[in-house]
């Protein structure tokens, strides 16, 4: 997979494109990724690639100019043009599995008080990483570059990925490691039974129950299996500590 990114500030990439999976997967060539500087594409002797607004009104504006050019230089009929916006539809996994499927992922980071309205038209679609500000698009994709090479075949184990929150719907079990016990908290002795099929039924019903109290909205739109059903229902009756008893048999 083929990723370029538009920005006005290339050098933040630098840290992130070099470390963790993100630099594994580009090492290893799962994934490629290249800096594109809209300001080369400025025509003016001083590189501008802003304006006031027309109407009045505070910051700056970035022009069309420059931006579509600096597109239309990596673009093919294989890229998918994706602008940073708080307008945008917000990001999921959902999202991230369908651009991981592209062939040539294409991020647009806007800066300063936004990009001139006729840019929309030159790209595919707008996405938001969430209800807030930030001074530019660079660190939202950053979060979309992440979130996609890490599902790359290659990049991590499938089975790791498999269990991560929202990529069942649902947020994920609570992990342990050494040792068994720090201050005062104890491992779910479960968890240390080596019964298989106790430990699978504990990690889904804490999913479920985690889920259902931290994100209510995507417990809410959840398609509950008759096990899940078997297994809350039996937590509201017993809770926990017939559950682990069985399992130490």
């Amino acid at each position: 997979m083929r990723i370029s990114v538009l920005t006005l500030f290339p050098e933040m990439f630098a840290g992130f494109t070099s470390s963790s999976i993100v630099g594994r997967s580009i090492d290893r060539q799962i994934a490629s990724v290249d800096f594109v500087q809209i300001r080369d594409f400025a025509k003016d002797r001083y590189k501008h690639v802003d304006d006031k607004p027309f109407g009045g009104g505070a910051g700056m504006v970035m022009k069309c100019q420059p931006v579509v050019d600096a597109l239309n230089s990596v673009r093919s009929d294989t890229s998918h043009v994706v602008l940073m916006s708080p307008s945008g539809v917000p990001y999921t996994q959902e999202k991230a599995h369908e651009l991981a499927g592209k062939e040539h992922l294409i991020l647009l980071c806007g800066h300063y008080e936004g990009m001139d309205a006729r840019i929309g038209k030159y790209v595919d679609e707008e996405i938001s990483i969430g209800d807030y500000v930030l001074t530019g698009g660079e660190l939202a994709s950053m979060v979309i570059m992440d979130s996609v090479i890490r599902l790359l075949e290659g990049s991590i184990k499938e089975e790791s990925a498999a269990d991560e929150s929202y990529e069942n719907g649902l947020l994920e079990y609570p992990q342990y490691t050494q040792p068994r016990e720090y201050d005062g908290e104890c491992v779910p002795s479960v968890l240390l039974s080596g019964n298989h099929q106790k430990i699978r039924e504990y990690r889904r019903l804490q999913s479920l129950l985690i889920t259902k109290e931290k994100r209510p909205d995507l417990f809410a739109r959840y398609d509950l299996s008759k096990e899940d059903i078997r297994l809350l229902e039996r937590f509201k009756k017993e809770g926990w500590s017939t559950y682990e008893e069985e399992a130490q048999s």
